[in-house]
């Protein structure tokens, strides 16, 4: 009953069949092999974007941090959301990356970024004229990082206020698959198609064993990006390891069959939540991540059978009043048995599974 992340997931057989094939024999390195020319033109296929660079990299960190690096200067900031995982996650990766740039967090109710909050803080930035860090990107996180997603219309609007800025946007993009599923989209229709010039493309939480895209869709970056990966250590000698990974993950749709299953198992886990006596959710879920209030004694017999996952804030202790409503974060990965769902949502209620 592990809820804690879709990182604890295991990686999908096909990934792990194509990184065997791709061990067989041997092939030039630094990309410069056949698996690598074909992962990258079916990202390209995927996006609908035959000039777009692509470079494979290990981590959403690196992911992040690069394609930002390639957007903006040391003496600009982004504009992203106030819980957004490069600000609160990356121990200040995107901001080493680029040399300085900072972070101007906006408010953004369910983690959604509020449309006024980025116009008043572009006037802001304005305002400041040389004195202060210089309007640079915007980023923003679908899924974001409280399970809710953008609509389309909702990225547009945000592209087209970064357009009228002169700044372009980056999509963290981490649970990119989740989102499309829900959506009901494709790839190009929720990046370059809505106005978005580069996107981290997830891999890791959704059945890779680690690997995301560097998508940028303005050619212009592609040298910079190959510079900056390698620079920065993120050329892997054998790249075809990364590049099988993300092969096999979009081959005949497998991303969004993943995706989907995660999402279908978390839309379950959310009934489960609301069937709790108090429970709530405090967010309206869109993928495959929930935040819910329980109460206290739900937790502990949660735990005490076996289930995993995150309470907030993390050092609130378990023993106390019954009733206490506590928040968790509760993530479901593609290969998430409905058993386990039930199994906790029964210890969740008190009642044998």
């Amino acid at each position: 009953m592990n809820f804690a992340s879709d990182n604890a997931g295991p990686a999908h057989p096909r990934v792990m069949e194509a990184l065997a094939r791709a061990g067989e024999g041997y092939a030039m390195p630094y990309g410069n092999d056949p698996v690598t020319a074909d992962a990258v033109g079916a990202i390209r296929d995927l996006f609908e974007a035959p000039e777009a660079e692509v470079a494979f990299v290990g981590t959403g960190t690196a992911a992040n941090a690069l394609a930002l690096s390639c957007l903006v200067r040391p003496f600009e900031t982004v504009y992203c959301s106030s819980m957004a995982h490069i600000e609160e996650d990356e121990c200040n990766a995107p901001e080493f990356f680029t040399g300085g740039a900072k972070m101007t967090l906006l408010h953004a109710p369910d983690g959604l970024i509020d449309p006024a909050a980025f116009a008043a803080a572009l006037a802001a930035t304005r305002d400041r004229g040389v004195h202060g860090a210089q309007a640079g990107a915007l980023s923003i996180t679908q899924i974001t990082e409280r399970g809710t997603a953008y609509s389309l219309a909702e990225i547009g609007r945000l592209a087209d206020m970064a357009r009228d800025a002169g700044i372009p946007v980056h999509l963290d993009g981490a649970r990119f698959a989740n989102a499309c599923a829900a959506l009901g989209c494709t790839a190009a229709e929720m990046t370059w198609k809505a106005g978005v010039d580069a996107v981290s493309f997830g891999g890791t939480k959704n059945g890779c064993l680690g690997v995301e895209a560097v998508v940028m869709f303005r050619p212009e970056h592609g040298r910079e990006l190959a510079l900056r990966r390698k620079r920065s250590g993120h050329l892997w000698s054998k790249q075809r390891y990364l590049s099988a990974q993300m092969s096999a993950y979009v081959e005949d749709g497998l991303w969004l069959e993943m995706a989907g299953a995660a999402n279908a198992a978390c839309a379950r886990l959310a009934e489960a939540v609301r069937a709790v006596p108090s429970g709530r959710l405090a967010h309206a879920p869109a993928g495959n991540m929930i935040y819910a209030d329980l109460p206290r004694a739900a937790h502990r017999r949660a735990m005490a059978a076996g289930a995993q996952y995150y309470i907030y804030p993390s050092d609130t202790p378990l023993d106390g009043p019954d009733d206490t409503p506590i928040r968790c974060r509760l993530v479901c990965d593609w290969s998430k048995p409905l058993s386990e769902i039930e199994r906790i949502a029964a210890a969740w209620e008190g009642r044998k599974a």
